[in-house]
């Protein structure tokens, strides 16, 4: 694997990081993940807004957003990949041991691609007994203070699921892991608005725009999932993926119609458009 660091293209044995990186020792940075089709980046220029909003929102520094593409187009041909996966990482950078980041240090930048999985046709998944905080510093940003999805995920794989999905401190549903969830409620497509504490997810936002209106932001109680007429998780690598079973309970349908449908407009994006 070929990996980008701080402008250097380097084998992954060769790549290093400093052990006081901010990243590592406090969790301090911001990260997105793009699907590749075809071996280009779908929706660059919506994931660097979101990556730029969610990397001011912690003060941090972003690369050039013309030097980050060339370097996940590098990373990608160096690797030979078609349809693959890639994560930018941009942390606080060096500092010392602490929570303060040091004077005047820029941030340190990675971009790493993989080849991507074909993807399950539905899901299973489990509520997580633990809260998503709405009111919190990090709601709503992609940071990489990712401890709390890593338990959660594993909780949901113990119980033979393959996401778990958080309520927020209202009782409200919010979000999975690492997806956004819809569901559809006496035949109306519903899904968290950001009040609720949700990432605002870049495929969440194009199957808003696909829907023309017809879908409700609104809250919803945790315990709708499991009595919906279906349900589905949005994500950049999932992209559509109906959910089978809420806690052991199956949903009346996986896919439902809703969630074909939509299904079958996004893809239809993506074969018009890379860059929606």
């Amino acid at each position: 694997m070929i990996v980008w660091i701080d402008g250097e293209l380097l084998p992954l044995e060769r790549a290093r990081v400093s052990p006081l990186d901010h990243g590592l020792t406090v969790g301090d940075g911001v990260f997105e993940t793009l699907r590749t089709y075809r071996g280009v980046p779908f929706a660059w220029r919506r994931h660097l807004e979101r990556l730029r909003a969610s990397a001011a929102a912690l003060g941090l520094d972003v690369p050039d957003g013309d030097e980050l593409r060339l370097a996940a187009d590098a990373v990608l041909r160096a690797n030979r990949l078609g349809d693959a996966r890639v994560r930018i990482t941009v942390t606080g950078g060096p500092a010392p041991p602490g929570s303060s980041r040091a004077p005047g240090a820029g941030p340190t930048t990675i971009v790493v691609a993989a080849p991507l999985a074909p993807g399950a046709p539905t899901a299973d998944v489990v509520i997580a007994p633990w809260t998503r905080n709405e009111h919190g510093a990090l709601a709503g940003l992609k940071t990489i203070s990712y401890a709390a999805n890593v338990r959660a995920l594993a909780y949901a794989q113990a119980r033979g699921a393959q996401e778990a999905i958080f309520a927020n401190t209202a009782g409200n549903l919010c979000e999975a892991t690492g997806s956004n969830v819809f569901l559809v409620l006496d035949g109306v497509l519903v899904t968290p608005p950001p009040s609720a504490g949700c990432l605002q997810g870049v495929t969440r936002a194009l199957l808003l725009e696909l829907c023309d209106g017809t879908c409700e932001e609104r809250d919803v109680p945790i315990g709708a999932l499991a009595t919906a007429d279906e349900a589905f998780l949005s994500s950049t690598t999932r992209e559509v993926q109906p959910i089978a079973h809420v806690d052991g309970v199956a949903l009346p349908a996986a896919p439902g119609p809703v969630a074909t449908r939509l299904a079958a407009a996004f893809a239809q994006l993506v074969a018009r458009d890379l860059d929606p």
